[in-house]
């Protein structure tokens, strides 16, 4: 049986793939950060969800050697871990961008540092980078947030060049928006971080608080983003890069096509 660790279960998108995943045969060990969330995903069946918080490397380690002394091996890893800090760059402390950084990004790079060797040692893998569309183009606000996805995007096509041959796959993910408690967890980091009254940018700020949830346009469901990490578990040459939602793909093609300063224009309206 086909195993996959995901890494950030929680909620959302980590979530749903589980789900999703564990419903079609997929061995599923679902991974959250706090124990009360291991404790809940345990309470709706994923008997095998582990503690691991990407920001501590000996978690990480752990869940790698308990699922070998189980199944021998492991066959995909989805770095899905991850959260949004919204400020101007300006308003931005660093420490607030050293923090999204260390999940976001040596987060991720951790993980895959422990799991390459073992799937180098067992001769085949996949692992799948949760980017973003926010990798591929910026956004007014999200400097932080950019940066991690754009700093991930470097990363992944470079390990996809030393990986050549080996039989181990990459793939990048670039979603769009998608329902989940992503806003809801920014907007707290907005409010934790952030001198809102002082900034510039202060009826900005507290517009976005005041902002009730709405639909975003070209929104998708989570099952959107499990159904592209079925589709890389069951290839056999998964491909690079994955576009998910609408959104991505116009905006992927909007970064091709137009001047970097037609470009700005349209993204301060969309921002």
């Amino acid at each position: 049986m086909v195993n996959i660790v995901i890494t950030g279960c929680s909620s959302g998108i980590g979530l749903e793939t589980a789900r999703y995943l564990k419903l079609r045969g997929i061995k599923v060990y679902p991974t959250a950060r706090t124990r009360e969330d291991v404790q809940r995903l345990i309470e709706e069946g994923f008997l095998d969800a582990m503690y691991l918080d990407v920001r501590e490397p000996q978690s990480i380690r752990a869940v790698i050697d308990e699922i070998l002394a189980r199944d021998g091996k492991i066959d995909v890893w989805f770095n899905n871990a991850g959260y949004g800090q919204p400020a101007t760059i300006e308003d931005l402390p660093t420490t607030a961008l050293r923090e999204q950084f260390e999940t976001n990004v040596f987060g991720l790079h951790e993980a895959t540092r422990q799991i390459l060797p073992i799937m180098r040692a067992q001769g085949s893998g996949k692992i799948i980078q949760h980017s973003s569309v926010l990798g591929l183009i910026a956004l007014f606000g999200r400097g932080a947030y950019n940066a991690s996805k754009y700093a991930i995007e470097g990363l992944t096509d470079t390990l996809r060049l030393e990986l050549e041959g080996s039989n181990v796959w990459v793939s990048l993910l670039n979603t769009g928006p998608i329902t989940s408690k992503f806003r809801e967890n920014a907007m707290q980091k907005l409010r934790e971080n952030i001198d809102i009254e002082h900034s510039a940018f202060r009826e900005k700020y507290q517009e976005s608080l005041r902002a009730k949830k709405s639909e975003v346009p070209f929104n998708e469901p989570p099952d959107a983003v499990a159904k592209v990490v079925h589709e890389i578990i069951l290839s056999d040459r998964p491909k690079p890069r994955y576009y998910i939602t609408k959104a991505t793909y116009l905006l992927g093609y909007l970064k091709r096509m137009l001047s970097t300063r037609l470009l700005d224009r349209i993204l301060l309206k969309i921002g």
